[in-house]
């Protein structure tokens, strides 16, 4: 399977994405389809072996719509700055036209000036079919393909008052209509550039990502520094930053040391600073000293470039609630187009209200009901959303993860890295026979030198001045320790687990070993041949931050667990610590995922993990949510990635996720509230009891400020505090 992404062109309402969407999905060969009406954008999975880009091309091409490969290097901006400019140019010169044909129309019905209504008409014809000439291709090319979109209902509209202004004109007849066509043509451009204008807005997160990639790299090659454009970096290339200067590329520092900006990429606010062997991220502005690093991620692989590809599908994806809208959507066109029939029909034939009213009551039907400001509703905040999360550092990888994250009952927090700083220090050595302390770190670090464990890191950096031994015959038992033979002898370094399953008594120091783990303490034991012979305990230091981000969620009403493989004494003491009532404990890396499907059954659940063990429960969690400091199978599964590593960021993307749906929810109502209030006035139904009739002028920019007045609710969701 292969996936795709085109840019697509022509699309103006939810109807126009649904026949996109219709034609390809229905093609052989497509798995699955997303056309995004905000983004202007088709993500398309499909079967390599049956279809290629170009047919796919071609099929949005054959409903009428421009249709071209997205190779990520395109700048999406510059397309919607030559729409805009588009747009601007068709306003101004159809106002230029309008504003007379108004004038005429409206004042000088008496005192006509000669050939006033030729001149009307003159003027009027431009507006009709060169202005609107992109509204008539759109329509017709639906029709050919048996369906209708907005342009439908405009062209409908601006045709049947303008060709019935034109039999009028000829025929001798008084009043035309020519200023009716012509005033709505303008506003429905100007409701387009005004929409144009907003849609812009909403993508400014990914754009100002976008703005921070650099362009130029300082790299050594060959013993001189060279200037090169930074996509012609490779990884190992050795490149010199600067103060001042933007890092190119993900790298390691290898001299000099700084501080760099981090807050564009992660919403840290506070500089970093950087030292050899620290790792620095594309993007990021180097502050005061100067740095050599080796490249190590180039291209697409950079952190950055990483961050912007998962914006760009989070804006692009769908949310479950806009299946709703595209419901509605893909039957309200024709529905619309048999009520305006309907109107004329009752009002010409039944009621006897004459031509004209049946004609206007008709066209004023046609144009308030576009369905914009429904198709808006969803993607639209999605679009705000993610990008206010962005620049929080809260990456959210798609609408649905968007829609779900408010309705989370528990929150499962993994400890070690989350809770705490996942940098745990040796605190105690104790020898329970004749070695000393050096003697006991020797032997427990050179068994854990091999371990990629946190607590084997803090091991090995205390013993970092004493010789180690060699070890043979090394094996880790994931969630017990570690087995290893040091001169024929026999060692096992791990917790209780590992003493139970190799027969060795530790209950003659039981006592110690609890005193230690009250502490919070986590106690490595290390037996020689089926004796005890001593004990080291290592306690990782709690975030400053947790204590406050597990009471911001419990006051969201949301339950938080503690999961960790330390024993229950050292998880009481770490829960109690950051005042959490509920814990599991002595959890093996690989029964995580079973301790949140037992919650799952209670209600929605979320995962918060950084480490390698704790990918499959952050996949199997209704939420995963990663560390951004964590591993990269964390940071892939996982549906949130929090990039400043700071746990009250949970309750943030929670709260952000309520405050999207919130508006999303607004949106939809007014789109729907607008159309049941403003299609009944328009046809007329008031006009008996109340006189109110809709002129389809104003119906016209009723429509354009509908989808207008959705896009700036979800731009409010800018000002909202998380």
């Amino acid at each position: 399977m292969k996936k795709i992404t085109l840019d697509i062109n022509g699309m103006h309402c939810a109807s126009c994405s649904a026949v996109i969407n219709k034609a390809l999905t229905k093609t052989d060969g497509v798995v699955k389809s997303n056309v995004n009406l905000t983004t202007n954008k088709a993500t398309i999975q499909y079967n390599e072996n049956k279809l290629t880009p170009d047919t796919l091309i071609s099929v949005v091409k054959s409903k009428g719509y421009g249709a071209n490969l997205n190779t990520g290097k395109t700048n999406n901006s510059e397309n919607e700055k030559k729409e805009i400019k588009n747009l601007k140019n068709k306003f101004i010169f159809s106002l230029i036209l309008t504003i007379p044909v108004f004038v005429l129309s409206m004042f000088f019905t008496i005192n006509q000036i000669p050939f006033q209504n030729y001149i009307i008409w003159l003027l009027a014809t431009p507006i009709q079919f060169i202005v609107a000439g992109q509204m008539y291709k759109s329509a017709f090319t639906a029709l050919k393909v048996k369906t209708a979109n907005m342009d439908t209902l405009i062209v409908l509209g601006t045709s049947a008052a303008y060709f019935f202004s034109v039999y009028i004109l000829f025929t001798n007849g008084m009043h035309l209509y020519f200023e009716a066509s012509a005033v709505l043509i303008t506003i429905v451009i100007l409701g387009r550039l005004l929409e144009a204008k907003a849609k812009q807005r909403t993508s400014e997160a990914i754009k100002a990502l976008i703005e921070l990639k650099p362009k130029i790299a300082t790299v050594i090659r060959n013993n001189i520094e060279i200037k090169i454009p930074v996509d012609e970096v490779i990884e190992g290339d050795v490149i010199i930053v600067k103060p001042g200067e933007k890092i190119p590329v993900d790298g390691k520092v290898i001299e000099g040391s700084s501080t760099v900006d981090e807050s564009m990429v992660t919403g840290e606010s506070i500089s970093i600073e950087k030292i050899t062997g620290d790792n620095v991220i594309g993007g990021t502005i180097n502050k005061f000293g100067t740095l050599s690093f080796v490249a190590t991620r180039v291209g697409s692989n950079t952190t950055l470039a990483r961050i912007i590809k998962l914006i760009e599908d989070a804006q692009g994806s769908k949310a479950p609630i806009q299946r709703f809208a595209d419901n509605i959507s893909s039957y309200f066109v024709p529905i619309i187009l048999l009520i305006a029939i309907t109107t004329f029909l009752i009002w010409y034939f039944l009621v006897g209200a004459g031509f004209n009213f049946a004609l206007l009551t008709s066209i004023a039907v046609l144009v308030i009901a576009c369905p914009c400001a429904l198709g808006l509703a969803t993607p639209t905040a999605i679009m705000v959303g993610t990008g206010k999360g962005a620049k929080e550092g809260i990456l959210i990888k798609g609408g649905e993860a968007l829609e779900i994250a408010h309705k989370i009952k528990y929150v499962i927090l993994d400890k070690t890295g989350t809770i705490t700083k996942g940098k745990p220090e040796v605190t105690d050595i104790i020898s329970l026979n004749k070695l000393n302390k050096d003697e006991l770190l020797t032997i427990a670090a050179s068994i854990e030198k091999a371990s990629e464990h946190p607590l084997a890191e803090a091991i090995v950096n205390k013993a970092e001045n004493l010789n180690l031994i060699k070890v043979i015959d090394f094996n880790a038992i994931a969630g017990h320790g570690i087995t290893a033979k040091i001169n024929n002898n026999i060692y096992y370094f791990g917790n209780l687990r590992l003493m139970n399953k190799k027969n060795v008594d530790v209950s003659k120091n039981k006592q110690i070993i609890e005193n230690l783990e009250n502490d919070g303490k986590t106690v490595m034991m290390l037996a020689e041949n089926n004796t005890l012979i001593g004990l080291v305990a290592v306690a990782d230091e709690i975030k400053e931050s947790s204590s406050y981000a597990i009471k911001k969620l419990q006051e969201q009403n949301i339950i938080v667990y503690m999961i960790t493989g330390d024993n229950i004494r050292t998880a009481k003491a770490i829960a109690k610590k950051v005042n959490i009532q509920n814990y599991f404990a002595e959890v093996l890396p690989e029964d995580k995922a079973n301790y949140v499907k037992d919650l799952q059954k209670l209600g929605k659940v979320a995962m918060v993990g950084d480490g390698i063990n704790d990918g499959p429960a952050i996949a199997q969690a209704d939420i995963g949510i990663a560390m951004g400091s964590g591993a990269d199978v964390a940071m892939e599964t996982g549906n949130i990635v929090l990039m400043k590593n700071d746990l009250i960021d949970v309750s943030k993307a929670i709260k952000l996720s309520k405050i999207t749906m919130t508006k999303i929810k607004q949106n939809m109502f007014w789109a729907l509230f607008y159309n049941v209030l403003g299609i009944p006035i328009a046809a007329g139904l008031l006009y008996p009891l109340t006189g109110w009739l809709l002129n389809p002028m104003i119906a016209g920019g009723a429509m354009a400020l509908s989808s207008v007045s959705v896009i700036s609710n979800s731009l409010l969701l800018k000002i909202k505090k998380l």
